[in-house]
């Protein structure tokens, strides 16, 4: 195998790649790229930048992610996309009726690919599949799928399915787990104690429900049963313990957003520290040129496991399947309706 690309994915500054933008992505040659709400402004106009994104990296299968969750976490949104309900509506659903929450959570995947792919963008940073505890910080909240394992599985696999379903490749967030975080990791650094054996029993437990999946992304958090100095996304015991080994997940991982402030050091350091614990690519949100030059100074070429990883996720990418949105769109509106929650 023959990399083409380097070990990070880069945000960028506004609806239209600047000239020094294009200069940055051809000399640098991220491995993807992710959209926020500040590069959306219309359907045509995202359609655009995401093949000219394509076009300035010179590769047709450059993955082109995206936060379209549902609920409070949507770049994409009305009115010009639909709205889509958060992740507790369908455990709310899974709880009186599995069936029923499971096919919610599957058929509002589908239609958000439905959404995306029509603008070419071919990965979503979803399932979400942390499970959250009384008090602990809202980051997550509603997000969340349950409070249970098993609802959070179940549901996390009809999303996963429903985006692949859909030509969408997702992404397993935030392993190893971010439900017990106290404080929002994108302000400051979260602590968990919780043992050993709570955390495997319960936070764990989805992620390995789910370590099929083709890529996931890190937890800014420190876990100080198995690392008290390092959060996961710079922790080679977490990485290697956690990850690969009691979850058994094998696919790309990304560290979460290199600019948030849970993190410690600069952004090269920050860069150095993701890819030394063992995360495959380093994720760098915020679009800002300058930082972007400092991670794609600090991370080496994709090549070895970690562009294996990259190969296979993006060869499991299917084709999508017919959907007629119209009728899929009042099926799920009627099975929110019936979770208690009207879509906007």
């Amino acid at each position: 195998m023959v990399s083409n690309s380097k070990a990070f994915i880069t945000g960028i500054a506004g609806p239209a790649l600047t000239p020094d933008e294009r200069k940055f992505l051809r000399a640098e040659r991220p491995w993807g790229l992710i959209l926020f709400k500040r590069n959306i402004e219309n359907k045509s106009q995202v359609a655009d930048l995401v093949a000219e994104i394509r076009e300035v990296l010179g590769r047709d299968r450059a993955p082109v992610l995206i936060d379209q969750e549902g609920g409070r976490v949507q770049r994409l949104q009305p009115p010009i996309w639909p709205s889509y309900p958060p992740g507790a509506t369908f455990g709310r659903l899974f709880e009186r009726d599995p069936a029923k929450g499971r096919h919610a959570a599957r058929l509002s995947a589908r239609l958000i690919a439905a959404d995306l792919t029509a603008l070419g963008i071919d990965v979503d940073c979803l399932p979400i599949v942390d499970v959250p505890i009384p008090g602990s910080d809202n980051v997550i909240g509603d997000r969340a799928y349950g409070t249970d394992p098993a609802t959070v599985s179940a549901v996390g696999r009809a999303v996963a399915d429903g985006l692949r379903d859909g030509g969408v490749l997702p992404i397993l967030k935030h392993i190893p787990g971010h439900g017990r975080a106290l404080v929002d990791s994108h302000h400051l650094l979260p602590v968990v104690d919780a043992p050993r054996a709570e955390l495997e029993a319960i936070d764990f437990a989805p992620f390995r429900a789910l370590a099929d999946l083709p890529m996931a992304m890190t937890a800014h958090v420190i876990y100080s049963a198995y690392d008290a100095a390092r959060p996961a996304t710079t922790s080679a015991t977490i990485v290697s313990e956690v990850i690969r080994g009691l979850i058994g997940f094998d696919g790309l991982l990304m560290g979460d957003d290199v600019s948030m402030n849970a993190l410690d050091g600069t952004i090269a350091e920050r860069s150095r520290a993701t890819i030394a614990a063992g995360c495959d690519v380093v994720l760098a949100c915020n679009g800002r040129l300058d930082e972007m030059r400092a991670v794609a100074d600090n991370v080496p070429e994709l090549r070895g496991e970690a562009l294996r990883r990259a190969d296979a996720a993006l060869a499991s990418k299917r084709p999508p399947l017919p959907i007629d949105v119209s009728a899929a769109r009042a099926e799920l509106d009627a099975l929110v309706a019936l979770a208690g929650d009207l879509i906007a």
